[in-house]
């Protein structure tokens, strides 16, 4: 049986914490940024956590 593959997309998407919880970017940051307020975009640079209840599903695609 050949190995399984990780998925391509959620390795560039996703990175590991130093205590194993995952890391991501926000969304919405990319275009159409004149519309949002100054407050907004400043809190889009900030990356946060994967929310618990999909850390599993995250992980069954970065862990083959």
């Amino acid at each position: 049986m050949p190995k399984m593959k990780s998925n391509s997309g959620a390795k560039k998407r996703f990175s590991r914490t130093a205590s194993g919880r995952l890391k991501r970017k926000k969304a919405y940051h990319r275009h159409i940024l004149t519309k949002k307020s100054p407050k907004r975009k400043r809190d889009l640079r900030e990356s946060t956590l994967v929310h618990h209840v999909d850390e599993a599903r995250v992980n069954r695609m970065l862990s083959h």
